[in-house]
């Protein structure tokens, strides 16, 4: 008997290509409204002079891509910084040290009751002539400390997630902590948290482009640039977006693959006749 929802079962028979159309149908929405609102402004469409700005004439990278690879490098060092800072985190909250978890918790609570902005200034300003951090340094360690106490979250309530028979089976066995951590809880809580560690590391990529403000010449600081120097303001941010969308997009489609080749379905993705 089918129980689900009338939505859910729309969704089901629906499947992959209404998405689709529905996106495709915003899309278009959402160019016209920007081509009506340039005409209705007199805006001049220079398309044209665009590609100078991807590939230079002898064919190598111009100041977007080069600003891409800037945010890819930011963004990789930050995805890998947040992960060691969460899983750390994470597990400092789960264990049975007072001051472990006092340590943990003021953390969390600095970086999430503070903006980001607030965060890369701190760090770029105050803490980094005190210790010698460079300006790629500060950005990095920002994000990873930004994005890490979000995660740490998330991968705490996936670990708890896992029932309380498995640590008492591998104890059981004779299993130390670390083994039941590395062996048994978090190949089973790696399931349910990546979809949200996805969304995580889709909001560091989007949030890099703050780094701009310390003069790290990003995608986002070419595209300040180029804009300053040619008034091609529609154009230049239709491409620096559509940059970062690419981004975003490959990496929630690798997280989507490793999503399917997980042995245990998820409710969600699963149809009922």
């Amino acid at each position: 008997m089918d129980t689900g929802s009338p939505l859910s079962r729309l969704r089901c028979r629906c499947g992959t290509p209404c998405a689709v159309c529905a996106y495709v149908l915003t899309m278009l929405g959402v160019a016209w409204a920007v081509l009506g609102g340039a005409e209705t402004m007199g805006y001049n469409w220079q398309w044209y002079r665009v590609p100078r700005f991807i590939l230079l004439p002898d064919g190598s990278p111009g100041p977007l891509l080069q600003g891409a690879g800037v945010t890819l490098l930011v963004s990789g060092l930050g995805l890998a910084g947040a992960a060691v800072l969460a899983l750390g985190t994470a597990l400092l909250r789960l264990s049975g040290s007072l001051v472990g978890r006092a340590l943990a918790r003021v953390y969390l609570e600095l970086i999430r009751n503070t903006p980001l902005l607030v965060q890369i200034f701190f760090i770029y300003f105050v803490l980094a002539p005190a210790v010698g951090l460079g300006r790629l340094a500060s950005a990095v360690l920002a994000l990873s400390l930004f994005e890490g106490a979000y995660a740490s979250e998330i991968i705490r309530a996936g670990i708890l997630a896992i029932p309380r028979g498995q640590w008492e089976g591998a104890l059981s066995l004779g299993m130390t902590r670390g083994a039941i951590y590395r062996q048994v809880i978090l190949p089973q809580a790696l399931r349910n948290i990546l979809p949200p560690l996805t969304s995580q590391g889709v909001s560091l990529i989007k949030d890099s482009a703050l780094v701009s403000t310390i003069a790290i010449y990003d995608l986002t600081m070419h595209g300040q640039a180029i804009v300053a120097e040619t008034f091609l303001s529609f154009e230049i941010w239709f491409v620096v977006a559509a940059i970062y969308l690419l981004f975003t997009g490959i990496l929630s489609s690798l997280a989507r693959l490793l999503e399917r080749q997980s042995p245990t379905p998820h409710l969600e993705d699963s149809c009922t006749e």
